[in-house]
C-alpha cells in the first residue's frame, strides 16, 4: 500500500495548476444517463472516484472515451471525457459498485427519470458520519414515485413518469439537491425546490443540464424552479475549478510560508475561506490567471471558525484549516456543524505535537511552535490531505499512511507540491 513521505521545512514558491472539481465532475458524469445523446466533460480530474464512477455508469449501458492528451493539458491538468448512453441495460445499481463510493447512489434520480424505474443499493454509512439518503427519497417521492426498501436496496419506480411537484428540504443537502435536479428535469410540469443547497457544483450541474436542453432557473440560490421537458440532448461543458483543492494548496502555503499562484483558481468561490486567511496575515490576492498566495517570515493568527454551507465556510477544509491553526498564535476555535465524527484527524495531529482537545462539535486548538514529524494514519480524504499540510511544517519526516484516500480527491498532489519546492514522495510497497 503507497505511502507518501514528507520531510518538512520547506516555503513554497512558484505555480500550482487547480485541477476541475471532484464534487461537481461526479454529478455531471451522472447526468450523462439523462440523454440518448452523447456528453462530453473537459477538464475532469484524474482521480480514482472517477474512475470507479465509469465502472459504475459502464454497468448500466454507458459507454466511455478518454480522449489522447489535447493541447494545454498534462497529466496535472484536467482530461476529456465523452460519455455516450445511447441504451440503458440495466437499471439495478448493485452493492458491490455503490458501495465503494457514495456518490454513485446519485445514479437513481436520472434512472429513475429516464427509465421509470431504479433499484439502487444503500451507500450505508461512511467514516465521517451515517449521511442518510432519506432526504433523496422524499424528493422523489415528491415527484410521484413510489419507494421500496428490499434486502438493502432502494426499488424507485414510476412507470408513468415523474410529475412536478414542491419539494421542500428541511436541510440544506447538496446531495439531494443533486438528485432532486436530475429526476425534475424530464419529470411533466414544473418542480420548485425549497432550501436547496447553494453550492458552485449544484450550479455548475444545472448549467450542463440547461445546454441539454433543461428548464432551470435559480441554482445557486435556495429556490431553484425547474420546467420539466420530454428530452434532453447532448452537451458538452468544462468542469469548474476545484474550489476545495484551490483552498487546501492556499493553506500550504500559509502553514509554509511563500508564495504560489494557483493557477485556475476562482477567488469567488472560496471567498469564506479566503476571508479567514487575509484575517490571519496570509495575502490573498485575485489575479487574472487564478489567485495568489503569499505568506513572509511572521507567523498566523489564531482564529474561530464555524463549518456552514456554501457560502460559509466548506466542511471539507476543517481538517486542513486545523492543521494551520496547530501553528497559530493563539488559541482557536472550530465548530463543525455538517458532519458527525469528522474529528478523527485529531489524534493523527497529536502525533505530531499539535495540542487539540475536543468537546462535542468544537475542537479547541491551542497553536504550538513547532511540529515534530511522525508516521500518521490518514482516516478519510480530507483528513488526509491535513496530514501533508501539517507533515510540511513540522521538523523531520512524516509519513503519511494509507493515501488511496488521497487518489480519491487530489490529482497530482506530489507533483504539484514538488514544483513548488516541497520535499514530498510518494513509496510503493
Amino acid at each position: 500500500m503507497d505511502r507518501i513521505s514528507i520531510t518538512g521545512g520547506a516555503k513554497l514558491h512558484g505555480s500550482i495548476p487547480i485541477s476541475g472539481a471532484k464534487n461537481a465532475a461526479l454529478p455531471l458524469m451522472t447526468a450523462a444517463l439523462l440523454t440518448d445523446d452523447g456528453v462530453t466533460l473537459d477538464n475532469v480530474p484524474r482521480l480514482s472516484d472517477v474512475t470507479q464512477l465509469l465502472r459504475i455508469l459502464s454497468n448500466h449501458g454507458v459507454d466511455h472515451k478518454i480522449a489522447g492528451r489535447l493541447a494545454g493539458q498534462t497529466t496535472e491538468t484536467g482530461q476529456t471525457i465523452d460519455l455516450s448512453a445511447r441504451q440503458i441495460v440495466d437499471t439495478t445499481a448493485p452493492y458491490e459498485l455503490v458501495s465503494r463510493m457514495r456518490a454513485s447512489f446519485w445514479v437513481i434520480g436520472p434512472l429513475l427519470a429516464r427509465m421509470g424505474l431504479a433499484k439502487v443499493s444503500l451507500p450505508g454509512g461512511c467514516a465521517i458520519g451515517t449521511r442518510p439518503v432519506d432526504l433523496y427519497l422524499q424528493a422523489l417521492e415528491r415527484l410521484g414515485a413510489s419507494i421500496e426498501i428490499e434486502a438493502g436496496y432502494v426499488i424507485a419506480a414510476a412507470p408513468k413518469g415523474l410529475k412536478g411537484a414542491e419539494i421542500f428540504f428541511p436541510k440544506v443537502t447538496v446531495g439531494a439537491t443533486h438528485t432532486a435536479l436530475m429526476a425534475a428535469v424530464l419529470a411533466d410540469g414544473r418542480s420548485v425546490i425549497h432550501n436547496a443547497a447553494r453550492e458552485p457544483e449544484v450550479v455548475d450541474l444545472a448549467g450542463l443540464l440547461n445546454k441539454m436542453g433543461a428548464r432551470i432557473t435559480g441554482a445557486g440560490t435556495a429556490t431553484i424552479e425547474i420546467q420539466g421537458v420530454s428530452r434532453l440532448h447532448g452537451a458538452r461543458h468544462s468542469v469548474l475549478p476545484d474550489r476545495i483543492e484551490t483552498g487546501t494548496y492556499a493553506m500550504a502555503v500559509a502553514m509554509t510560508g511563500g508564495d504560489v499562484v494557483l493557477e485556475n483558481a476562482r477567488y469567488d468561490l472560496l471567498k469564506s475561506a479566503f476571508d479567514v486567511l487575509q484575517r490571519i496575515g496570509v495575502t490573498v490576492e485575485k489575479q487574472e490567471n487564478g489567485v495568489r498566495i503569499a505568506r513572509n517570515g511572521a507567523g498566523v493568527s489564531s482564529a474561530d471558525v464555524t463549518t456552514q454551507p456554501f457560502p460559509g465556510f466548506p466542511t471539507d477544509l476543517q481538517a486542513q484549516f486545523m492543521a494551520l491553526m496547530c501553528k497559530a498564535n493563539g488559541v482557536s476555535h472550530i465548530r463543525e456543524t455538517i458532519f458527525e465524527n469528522r474529528f478523527m484527524h485529531v489524534q493523527e495531529l497529536a502525533r505530531l505535537g499539535a495540542r487539540i482537545k475536543l468537546d462535542g462539535d468544537m475542537a479547541v486548538i491551542e497553536g504550538v511552535k513547532s511540529l515534530t514529524g511522525a508516521q500518521v494514519m490518514a482516516t478519510d480524504l480530507r483528513a488526509s490531505v491535513a496530514m501533508v499540510i501539517a507533515g510540511l511544517a513540522a521538523e523531520g519526516e512524516t509519513v503519511v499512511h494509507r493515501v488511496y484516500h488521497l487518489d480519491r480527491g487530489f490529482e497530482a498532489l506530489e507533483k504539484k507540491l514538488q514544483r513548488c519546492g516541497a520535499q514530498v514522495e510518494r513509496i510503493s510497497d
